[in-house]
């Protein structure tokens, strides 16, 4: 086997498994040890931390107790730590392992990263003609009226190479991408320069697949009855090599599955185009060879790479308006209609819904025709008010919606808190800045380094030009009513205010079938719900893969819009679930 760097990730989100750290350590061997704590909703969770908690947090904390647990391990395996759980105040997390590792009597060294907030930046660059243009909205900041309480640039990998080149032990990022945690190391162990973008972009497909711990390891996977065991899920390992192939495993006893399958699910996670931008290289998905190598063992060869792209993104959170939601179970018949008395009768009482920004009324038809049990009767009214006067909302809204209770339609009954209890959301900015004001500075042992990204170092730009691909003809003849999701397999997940959905087929004929059928025009047939917005269609034929772009949907991020599942994780299944015409020699392969 050709030298590699074998990286596990223990964590794809704040609230992952706090025993995979310790698993991943004591399963067999690696050489980095991963984790991938922040989201957008994550960046939210931690400013809230520090209004209520103080300025020294801001930070993921169960992350601390990782480090307790491994890292007497990791001194002696060896084992380097890469993690992003640095969040809003990487400086306080560094000195809070320090203080760790003296208690336990360890002499690791840490380095942290920061640079990465601009908050107190916004105002200058925008007069020096920033305009930060909202990626979903396409609209500038300046348009924008809230307060901006975050505001932070997704870094790349060279600051975590830095500190590894400089000798630390353990690396707290900030605002990182997810995959520069993975980048980071294997750029680090094989000296890779900045322009070697083919093995930049393996590193990266490498560090998106493994970024959601789990995820890539049968968890979250449409086939999910191919998985043998969803218990004790193993998490997964990246064993990179120098030209940034990689083979994505997981440690032997441990549940899950992987296969050609769940990589190529992963790989369709919250996507755009096959071009997948970073800071450091944009790396085209459309390129790259999967294949099964072994029992949990799937390799991944012939990333193309091209230069990064002249900008950086940025993480903007702003306080937006008030909401509040509310949520009644309508039971039996009339259901429309009962929820027409009830709206109205509502609002008369809340003094007419024109005093306030907006109101947002979904029906949620859950009931069926001729119950069995008392829940199948029930369907749900979901109502959010939005105002920027707080006074309108809060504990007085909830009581003159409650004392109704007697005097409304028959059957409906109360069911909690859907949401918004009436305090100001955090709406998310997704947008970007020029390269040329991002510096990352490295702490370590004292020393400041600052670390220039690729962008600003005049290197002649490399692109990777598209080989065009032809389909093969989608068969044809005799066809059967199926459910989608007999036959294709998706991922769906949220990009700010957009939502993504990637589908794809195990077969040379199901694709060619899929490539015809699931136009953007069918997607909205098959999705009615979606028909509203403007879907963009993206092809992979190398992953027998279509992506499905779907824009605002999730309007000002997921912690403000108002639908149920905000992170449109669902999705996927959602569309999996409608009933399609296929061709009957399709069917019959899956029988």
């Amino acid at each position: 086997m050709e030298e590699v760097i074998r990286i596990g990730n223990c964590s794809g989100f704040y609230g992952d498994r706090l025993a995979a750290a310790k698993e991943l350590i004591d399963g067999g061997p690696i050489d980095v040890l991963t984790g991938d704590y922040l989201a957008e909703l994550t960046m939210t969770i931690l400013y809230n931390q520090m209004q209520t908690r103080g300025e020294n947090m801001g930070y993921v904390g169960t992350f601390l107790k990782q480090i307790k647990d491994v890292a007497k391990d990791c001194q002696e395996k060896n084992i380097k730590i890469v993690s992003n759980a640095g969040g809003l105040n990487p400086k306080s997390m560094a000195a809070k392992v320090e203080s760790i590792l003296s208690d336990l009597g360890l002499d690791l060294k840490v380095a942290y990263i920061d640079g990465d907030d601009i908050k107190e930046d916004i105002e200058e660059f925008q007069k020096d003609g920033e305009q930060f243009i909202n990626i979903d909205r396409g609209i500038p900041l300046s348009e924008s009226s809230n307060t901006i309480v975050t505001a932070n640039t997704y870094f790349g990998a060279w600051g975590i190479k830095e500190a590894l080149d400089q000798g630390a032990d353990i690396v707290i990022c900030p605002r990182v991408t997810d995959a520069a945690v993975v980048i980071g190391p294997a750029a680090w162990k094989f000296n890779w320069r900045r322009n070697d973008y083919d093995a930049l972009a393996g590193a990266l497909a490498a560090g998106h697949i493994i970024e959601c711990g789990a995820q890539c390891c049968g968890g979250n996977y449409s086939f999910f009855e191919e998985v043998p065991s969803f218990r004790n899920v193993g998490y997964p390992i990246a064993e990179i090599e120098a030209d940034g192939s990689f083979t994505v495993s997981k440690h032997p006893g441990t549940g899950g599955l992987i296969s050609v399958g769940t990589i190529t699910a992963q790989l369709l996670y919250e996507i755009k185009a096959p071009a997948y931008y970073n800071p450091d290289v944009i790396a085209h998905f459309d390129t790259m060879k999967i294949e099964q190598t072994g029992e949990d063992r799937v390799r991944v060869t012939g990333t193309r790479g091209s230069s990064p792209p002249p900008t950086h993104k940025v993480c903007v959170n702003s306080l937006g308006a008030h909401k509040q939601s509310f949520e009644v179970l309508l039971t039996g018949l009339d259901i429309e209609k009962k929820a027409e008395i009830y709206v109205d009768q509502i609002f008369h009482n809340l003094g007419g819904m024109e005093q306030f920004d907006d109101v947002d009324v979904q029906l949620i038809r859950s009931d069926k025709e001729n119950p069995e049990t008392n829940e199948e009767a029930h369907a749900a009214l979901r109502i959010t008010v939005t105002a920027s006067d707080p006074t309108k909302l809060g504990r007085l809204m909830q009581a003159q919606i409650t004392e109704l209770a007697l005097a409304a339609i028959p059957g409906n009954t109360g069911r909690g808190a859907a949401g918004y209890n009436g305090d100001r959301v955090i709406a998310y900015w997704p947008t970007v800045i020029d390269s040329k004001r991002v510096t990352e500075t490295v702490h370590f042992e004292g020393q400041s380094i600052d670390v220039l990204p690729t962008q600003r170092l005049g290197l002649e730009e490399m692109y990777y030009q598209k080989e065009p691909v032809s389909i093969a003809q989608a068969p044809s003849g005799d066809t059967t009513i199926i459910p989608f999701g007999r036959l294709y397999g998706t991922r769906s997940g949220d990009k700010g205010g957009a939502a993504n959905c990637g589908v794809w087929a195990k077969t040379d004929e199901a694709y060619s079938f899929l490539f015809e059928f699931l136009t953007i025009e069918k997607f909205k047939e098959l999705a009615p719900d979606m028909a509203q917005y403007k879907i963009e269609r993206f092809e992979m034929p190398n992953l027998r893969a279509l992506n499905f772009y779907i824009h605002d949907v999730l309007g000002e991020g997921v912690s403000s819009n108002h639908r149920i599942d905000g992170q449109a994780k669902s999705l996927g299944e959602y569309l999996r679930a409608k009933h399609i015409e296929a061709p009957t020699f399709l069917v019959d392969q899956i029988q």
